[in-house]
């Protein structure tokens, strides 16, 4: 059995940190491109406002990226703004990680035991979005975000869930799905809170340990 230790420094390796961070990034530009017409119609034909909460999961691996970012490139100072501004960030990293990374698999799971075939597309899918849960989970301890950027996060995923389902602008999903949207739309909300939770349970142990209060 591995080293607790070993698989921290494993985690923290600077050839780790890069390698999720070009993976993460090249998965947010192709994830922006895979949202490409509904971008395209949201903003042509519904208020353009709407359009910054349609790329539900490609948003979700940017505040990644960036979260990677601040590993990389600790900042220096004790600038309120910045502090508050990389605790948000990887709040929200966190909680919509998990939060897409869940809601999309059991969008693929549920259409495929409807009767929807399996294709390619899914499995690839399946592991991408998988694999953006179990990173975050992995490495908000090493995050810096504290009680009001997760309450930041959940205002703006429970606000982004909201938009979805009362305008439409929800992911699309397949055809077997949408005589379930109102079943759909409850179990979002829920795996909304159950991600905030998680993503505040991950970072209340090393919190609790060094014994300190961080509000950012």
């Amino acid at each position: 059995m591995a080293h607790p230790i070993g698989n921290q420094a494993l985690l923290t390796n600077r050839w780790v940190l890069w390698a999720l961070f070009w993976s993460n990034a090249l998965g947010t530009i192709y994830g922006y491109y895979w949202y490409k017409e509904q971008l395209i119609y949201t903003w042509m034909d519904l208020p353009k406002w709407q359009i910054v909460f349609v790329p539900d999961s490609p948003t979700a691996s940017l505040f990644f990226t960036i979260s990677l970012l601040f590993l990389l490139f600790p900042p220096k100072g004790t600038s309120v703004v910045l502090l508050a501004f990389r605790g948000i960030i990887e709040a929200l990293a966190v909680v919509t990680s998990i939060k897409y990374g869940i809601w999309a698999c059991v969008m693929i799971f549920s259409a495929t035991y409807q009767g929807q075939d399996m294709l390619w597309q899914d499995w690839m899918l399946i592991s991408s979005h998988l694999a953006m849960a179990i990173e975050a989970l992995l490495y908000a301890k090493w995050f810096r975000y504290g009680a009001i950027s997760i309450m930041v996060a959940a205002t703006w995923t429970w606000l982004n869930d909201a938009v979805d389902y009362m305008f439409g602008v929800f992911p699309s999903l397949s055809q077997v799905l949408m005589d379930d949207l109102t079943a759909i739309c409850i179990f979002t909300f829920i795996l909304t809170g159950l991600s905030v939770a998680a993503a505040r349970l991950a970072i209340m142990e090393k919190q609790t340990s060094l014994k300190i209060v961080r509000w950012f």
